[in-house]
Parts: C-alpha cells; sequence; structure tokens
C-alpha cells in the first residue's frame, strides 16, 4: 500500500508539476522559447497568465474540483451500479460551477461552455459536438482513475460521465479512458517496455492518435495533446527529461506537461520527484494535493471490497 500511495501521490503531484512548468510557455512556438529561455525548465510563474510562480491552472484546479466532488459523494455515490451514476455526475456538476464562480486563473471555451450549459439546464451532457475534441475531459480525469481503481466498470463510466458534462465527442472519450488506462497501468508498476505495448495496441484499435512519426504538434486539439504525452512519455524514462522535452514544444504546454507529469509521476513516485519543482509549488497546492490523494485512495479501497462483495 506505501508503494501505491507513492506512485498515486507522484502522479498527482507530477499533474501539478508539468501544470506549473508548462504554463509559462504556453501558445508559445519552440522557436520562441528557446528565443526567450534557451531551454525552458524551471518553476518561474510568467507567461500570458502572468503566474505567480508555482500557481497552477484549471488542470490541476478542476481535478481538484471533481475529486472534491467524488470525496463528498463516497462509497454510495459512487455508483457501483449505474443507477447511483446521476447523483454523482450531478455533483460533479455542481463543484465544477463552484469552480468557475470562484474565477479560476484560465477556463477553456468548452469547458465554459459546458459549465455553463449544465448551469442554466441542469443536463449532464450535451449533444454530440464536432468542436468539442479538445483536452479538457482528458486533463482533469486523474481523480476518478484513482477513485476507481478496485472498478474497472465505474472507472469506464465516470469517466465517460466526466468528461461529456463539457466534451461530446469520440475522440475526447477515447482519449480520456486511453490515457486513463495506461495510467492505471503504471500505478500497479508497468515497466517501460509493458506500457509501450499497451500504446501499440491502443494505437491500433485507435489509429487517429497515432505519433510515430511524431508531426510536432502540442495543441489543445485532443489528438495532437494525446500525441505530444506519448511521444516524449516513450522517448524519455526520465520524469524530468520527459517534462522538459514536452513543454518546450509549446503551444498547450501547461495541459500536455501536466499529463506527462501525471503519467511520468506515476511511473518513478513522489519520493522520486525533482525536489526543486516540487518545493517551487505553492504549498496549498501540495496540501490539497497530498490531502485528496489520501481520501481518494481509501475511497478506492472501499469501492473495490464493495465491488466483490
Amino acid at each position: 500500500m506505501r508503494e501505491l500511495f507513492d506512485k498515486v501521490l507522484g502522479a498527482y503531484l507530477g499533474l501539478a508539476i508539468g501544470d506549473a512548468l508548462g504554463a509559462t510557455v504556453e501558445f508559445m512556438r519552440p522557436r520562441e522559447i528557446v528565443i526567450q529561455y534557451g531551454v525552458h525548465r524551471e518553476i518561474i510563474g510568467g507567461g500570458w497568465l502572468k503566474l505567480a510562480r508555482g500557481q497552477v491552472t484549471d488542470d490541476t484546479t478542476m481535478s481538484l474540483a471533481l475529486g472534491g466532488a467524488l470525496l463528498q459523494g463516497g462509497t454510495h455515490a459512487l455508483g457501483l451500479h449505474a443507477r447511483g451514476d446521476d447523483t454523482l455526475v450531478h455533483s460533479i456538476g455542481q463543484a465544477f460551477v463552484q469552480w468557475l464562480q470562484g474565477k479560476p486563473v484560465d477556463c477553456g471555451n468548452t469547458c465554459r461552455r459546458g459549465i455553463l450549459r449544465y448551469l442554466h439546464e441542469h443536463t449532464l451532457a450535451g449533444p454530440y459536438n464536432p468542436g468539442d475534441a479538445g483536452n479538457g475531459a482528458l486533463m482533469r480525469n486523474l481523480p476518478v482513475v484513482l477513485a476507481t481503481l478496485g472498478d474497472d466498470a465505474a472507472f469506464a463510466r465516470l469517466s465517460i460521465a466526466q468528461a461529456h458534462l463539457t466534451h461530446h465527442h469520440p475522440l475526447s472519450d477515447a482519449a480520456t479512458l486511453g490515457m486513463g488506462q495506461l495510467l492505471r497501468l503504471l500505478l500497479h508498476g508497468a515497466e517501460h517496455c509493458e506500457c509501450r505495448h499497451w500504446c501499440d495496441l491502443w494505437i491500433t484499435q485507435n489509429p487517429a492518435f497515432g505519433f510515430t512519426p511524431y508531426r510536432g504538434h502540442a495543441t489543445a486539439y485532443v489528438v495532437d495533446t494525446v500525441q505530444t504525452v506519448l511521444h516524449f512519455l516513450m522517448l524519455h524514462e526520465d520524469f524530468e527529461a520527459a517534462l522538459v522535452a514536452t513543454v518546450n514544444q509549446g503551444d498547450d504546454a501547461d495541459t500536455t506537461g501536466a499529463l506527462v507529469g501525471m503519467l511520468a509521476g506515476a511511473r518513478c513516485g513522489a519520493s522520486r520527484l525533482p525536489q526543486r519543482w516540487l518545493h517551487r509549488l505553492q504549498p496549498a497546492t501540495v496540501q490539497a494535493i497530498t490531502d485528496q490523494t489520501s481520501g481518494l485512495l481509501a475511497l478506492a479501497q472501499t469501492v473495490k471490497e464493495d465491488a466483490h462483495v
């Protein structure tokens, strides 16, 4: 259990580290990053959002909002049987509304549109929208993965349900499930070669996300995001090397950084995260993540036990 906690905490803190590191160079092109920073490798804040040093963006704060709703709902609302799902998803929708009303430092257009739809219509999903193929549902799904580690069916249902609150597109769905499955593998100790084999099989089933050869696009389009994440995660086994290479692609660097940080953090564990980056995160963020990690793991254990009753 101690090893699992280290990996889970590594994933969540890794997400925040990647978010904070990447936000500085979000929307920049690689050549612009080179001119301004050489190689961007330190958490310094700034960027187009003019962040404080160690401040995170919507990638981390939406994840925390989602995780808080899962913990507030508890095992009963977690939907071990499908009839319980709507109650929990409404709780998640309400958490997103509160998050938006709290004036976050940033919110993507698709997330904003979906949250406002939920606020005014109280619907759990909008219709299919060809413009919903962004990465906003994928970027925040970590708490669902953690809360459902003991229940494959609940993982799949709740991943899609939380996604459809703001994003209703098959590419978003596939990416949210796929990266969640890869995270689960890493949390259970999968080696690099096993993850590479999983990627090959998953790309066969989802060819739109093929990342070899890498096209060099790191935008918020979910295909570009996943291709970037998988390319650098597979290219570099070291946490820092993978993350630095990712964020220096620019574009949607806070989200690609957050996702690589999440996956590489699960691979190495919290105990092996670069301490200088960890110490740069705002203490309140680290505390919130640590507290939520403990709660979500406890919830997952209860879910696992109940699923096998």
